[in-house]
């Protein structure tokens, strides 16, 4: 397909998501089983520019003037692609599958630019616009930057698994992908990813990944967890445990000692856990199933060295990865996860014996689901106190706490920690440790 038909396509694809308001992998998918002609090379353009599309909805809109699959698709075409005003104007008109000819004012909104200077702070940062005020909170006058960075692509990160290979082995066989070691995490590699159209890099089909030698973990969450190993002991409850990313580091970094219970309130998020762990070669993990009636983790109350609580949360820290959630977060959605927030945190907080340590972790950005939890939580809980996250980093990283990602609280000596794209080159994160003293 030339450029014409693959713009077409994710015009039809982004109306589908538009109409249905479905996760866009499925309309995308129901596109592939409708149009079987397409290769898998196109295919996976067409998933690129409608994902690029809806990491930028905003800005592409204020080009344009106008909100629709076609003119969002089109602004992507040129100003996120880089092609021609003119080449998409002759493409069109030598391709029987491209959509109509551009018209008049299409040519002069794509050949104006950028965003205009005056335009309102979402739409330079690519946000919705009733979070504003919880950017300007977490960011300052740096809001409109993070907010463009958590619209940019994310490369792949990959964790070596340190029970059964090491980071010079995996960069050795990733080399072809072009891998480098990531800036921060020890046991992190960074595979880029390709511009406009290229194909992303499919490293879930390397043999050493079938093999565990590796697992695909973006570089914020292999720290939060490392660093939670590193502030922890051998008995580890794992508390929002999902399909097990973090679960399977711990295990990594206690190489097998110890005990880490893995538990989830919604046992249908353990997805392939079994598996994963197996894979793995860990053998330091049990699993706890939630049971109706009865409390899973009752005999583990107040014997926790660590309890890790990788909070329910909105997720806009993972904005880069899962662009058409950003657009679906509602002020509803907020409210029930600072609800969730608030009791996994005290159900976490009972488990912790004295002189233990307690982490909490959000894939989010918002100081409501961050700071502001902490804080309460404290105000409840006066056996415990914030430690300090950025100590730990610099133990994990061998590296300063990067400027502009320590969050102190008052009353409090210690920090936790915000890592962003734009200040880390990770995901969104919070991270915070908080120590049990009786």
């Amino acid at each position: 397909m030339k450029d014409g038909g693959r713009i077409a396509a994710a015009i039809e694809v982004l109306t589908d998501v538009e109409r249905t308001r479905r996760p866009v992998q499925d309309c995308l998918k129901d596109w592939g089983v409708m149009h079987r002609f397409a290769g898998s090379k196109d295919r996976s353009a067409i998933g690129n520019l409608v994902f690029d599309v809806l990491r930028k909805r905003a800005s592409l809109a204020a080009i344009m003037g106008a909100e629709t699959p076609r003119a969002l698709a089109l602004a992507a075409a040129v100003h996120i692609w880089g092609r021609s005003v003119d080449a998409l104007v002759a493409g069109f008109a030598d391709d029987r599958f491209a959509p109509e000819p551009l018209t008049a004012d299409e040519i002069a909104s794509l050949s104006r630019g950028s965003v205009p200077d005056d335009a309102p702070l979402w739409i330079k940062g690519d946000f919705p616009e009733w979070l504003t005020a919880s950017f300007e909170r977490a960011f300052g006058d740096r809001a409109a930057l993070e907010g463009a960075a958590l619209a940019g692509r994310a490369d792949v990160d990959v964790r070596v698994n340190s029970l059964k290979s090491d980071r010079a082995q995996i960069l050795e066989g990733l080399a072809p992908f072009n891998a480098e070691p990531c800036r921060w995490a020890p046991l992190g590699i960074r595979v880029p990813t390709g511009a406009a159209d290229a194909k992303p890099v499919h490293v879930l089909s390397e043999l050493a990944y079938k093999k565990g030698l590796f697992e695909v973990q973006d570089e914020g969450s292999q720290l939060a967890a490392a660093i939670a190993g590193h502030v922890g002991g051998t008995q580890v409850v794992d508390l929002c445990a999902g399909g097990g990313g973090k679960t399977l580091a711990l295990a990594a970094a206690l190489q097998n000692r110890g005990q880490i219970y893995a538990y989830d309130s919604d046992k249908r998020r353990f997805g392939d856990i079994l598996d994963r762990i197996d894979r793995a070669g860990a053998h330091n993990i049990q699993i706890r199933e939630p049971r109706k009636g009865t409390d899973a983790l009752a005999d583990l109350k107040g014997k926790a060295d660590l309890v890790l609580v990788d909070a329910p949360c909105t997720g806009t820290g993972t904005w880069r990865r899962r662009p058409d959630a950003k657009w679906r977060l509602a002020p509803g959605a907020l409210d029930l996860r600072l609800k969730e927030q608030a009791e996994v945190l005290d159900r976490g907080a009972a488990l912790v014996k004295a002189g233990g340590r307690l982490v909490y972790i959000t894939c989010s950005v918002l100081p409501e689901e961050n700071e502001d939890q902490i804080a309460a939580f404290l105000s409840r809980s006066p056996t415990y106190r914030l430690a300090d996250a950025g100590a730990a980093w610099q133990a994990v990283t061998g590296q300063p706490v990067v400027e502009g990602t320590a969050i102190t609280l008052e009353g409090q000596s210690g920090m936790a920690l915000r890592l962003t794209p734009a200040l880390t080159g990770t995901d969104g994160f919070f991270i915070a440790v908080l120590e049990r003293a009786v």
